[in-house]
């Protein structure tokens, strides 16, 4: 398979569909026109920055490019003026992709393309030239975000390329498909020929999963903080999936138990990976963590190791390289890519204890956020919370909890027992615990922040 495009026969394409929030375009009308109209052509080995507000027009650009430009760059729309004008320049973008005419700061080189809402009857040629590079960015908070340099075969790599033999698929996701976790459904219903329901940021979760109910969405994905915010909303119930499947942040039991009681027929997965280091394993026995056989006895091509604490992944979907900058290397050596993602074995399981840089150090000793939030998201009076570091001039930082209440009004009315509740959380730390992980401060917050990718906003200090 050369580009995304060659997977698509006549019949798979007249299966498939993109579906936005206010439009669809589908895969079949593709074949016969183009939502770029006479532009196509001239982005032949083009470096094409993809920047459109909206995820259907991109959607519709990646299977438009792939094969066609020499590097497709997936810019995000939080992205500042700044930012994208230094991944232009390190790109060396020739051409952009726009769904609107909205102004950029970009040389007058740089050619602008409008895609259309919908595709233009043309004389498209299909053939597919280019080995073509995707270009991820991460999700850097300051400066210019890392670019990660894949190719579909990094990113497919043993994605079905066939859909299911009975039944009727359609995918969705909460995530954004221009990074890693939603591209990788993106792929998962492209190659499998099934149709795909994008989410929106405009929307609220209930008009998110009314529209999915209306689609038939049987198979959906989102970051536990997404999950925790669905359920949090009620409207969970509107829905009633195959297939649930969490990434991109620690899925602790609460989350996955709170998915359980929600979806008691759906089958419900967690999955590890990560923009650089590609998809590692997926778990479905219903328990946080995952079994030490897997790095043990690793399944298919990818070989796992634990060093230094951390989770460290080689295998054909890791990706090639940075792009620019001084630290081009993803890879050491040996060929492992450390994903900086903490784990400590227990009883023959592997538990994620949070990222290498965002230790809280109290004292001298080791505190990891997610740790201290798995104790707290266990109580049932608890939909999410966050932990973090607050600066001490004795101990250099202490630990602070804010937590959001399944039930705002146990926060906000002082007769429901706001500080029997704080109490008793707090008593659940002490027990579970060290005393240099317990909460110094526990406040109760009516939300949390998320980032565009769909975790929780971590702030150092």
């Amino acid at each position: 398979m050369i580009s995304l495009w060659d997977s698509f026969t006549p019949s798979r394409a007249a299966s498939t569909a993109l579906h936005g929030r206010g439009e669809s375009v589908a895969v079949a009308d593709l074949m016969a026109g183009s939502t770029l109209e006479d532009a196509l052509e001239p982005l032949r080995g083009a470096s094409v920055l993809i920047a459109t507000n909206e995820q259907l027009p991109t959607a519709v650009a990646l299977l438009e490019l792939d094969g066609v430009a020499r590097r497709m760059v997936l810019c995000t729309p939080d992205l500042t003026p700044q930012q994208l004008a230094e991944v232009a320049k390190t790109t060396q973008a020739t051409a952009v992709i726009l769904d609107s005419t909205q102004a950029l700061d970009l040389p007058a080189a740089v050619t602008r393309c409008v895609a259309t809402p919908q595709p233009v009857a043309a004389a498209i040629r299909r053939r597919s030239s280019e080995r073509t590079e995707w270009i991820l960015l991460t999700s850097g908070t300051t400066g210019a975000p890392k670019l990660v340099v894949h190719t579909l075969s990094s990113l497919a790599g043993t994605l079905p390329r066939q859909p299911p033999a009975a039944g009727r698929l359609v995918w969705s996701t909460f995530y954004d498909i221009r990074r890693y976790g939603g591209l990788q459904i993106y792929l998962r219903a492209m190659l499998g020929g099934v149709p795909l329901l994008l989410s929106s940021p405009e929307e609220s979760t209930r008009e998110f999963f009314l529209r999915a109910a209306a689609a038939g969405v049987t198979h959906i994905s989102g970051t536990p903080s997404h999950w925790r915010r669905a359920l949090m909303s009620g409207d969970a119930g509107l829905l009633q999936p195959e297939y649930v499947r969490l990434s991109g942040e620690v899925a602790d039991q609460s989350i996955l138990d709170n998915l359980r009681a929600a979806y008691p027929h759906a089958r419900i997965a967690h999955a590890f990976a990560s923009t650089e280091a590609g998809v590692a394993f997926e778990v479905e026995d219903g328990l946080a963590g995952f079994p030490a056989d897997i790095i043990d006895a690793p399944r298919g091509s990818i070989d796992l190791k634990v060093q230094d604490g951390t989770l460290r992944i080689r295998s054909s979907r890791n990706a090639a390289r940075y792009l620019g900058g001084s630290e081009n290397v993803l890879a050491s050596d040996d060929g492992y890519v450390d994903t900086g993602d903490l784990v400590e074995v227990l009883e023959g399981r592997y538990h994620f204890r949070g990222r290498k840089g965002g230790i809280i150090n109290v004292g001298g000793l080791k505190v990891y956020p997610e740790e201290v939030e798995a104790v707290l998201n266990a109580d049932p009076r608890v939909r999410m919370s966050l932990v973090r570091a607050r600066r001490n001039p004795i101990t250099g930082a202490v630990v602070v909890a804010e937590v959001v209440l399944a039930d705002p009004r146990d926060a906000a009315d002082a007769d429901a027992g706001a500080e029997r509740i704080k109490a008793e959380l707090l008593s659940a730390c002490r027990r579970q615990l060290a005393a240099h992980k317990v909460p110094a401060i526990l406040r109760f917050v009516p939300a949390l922040e998320l980032t565009p990718g769909g975790k929780l906003v971590r702030p150092n200090a």
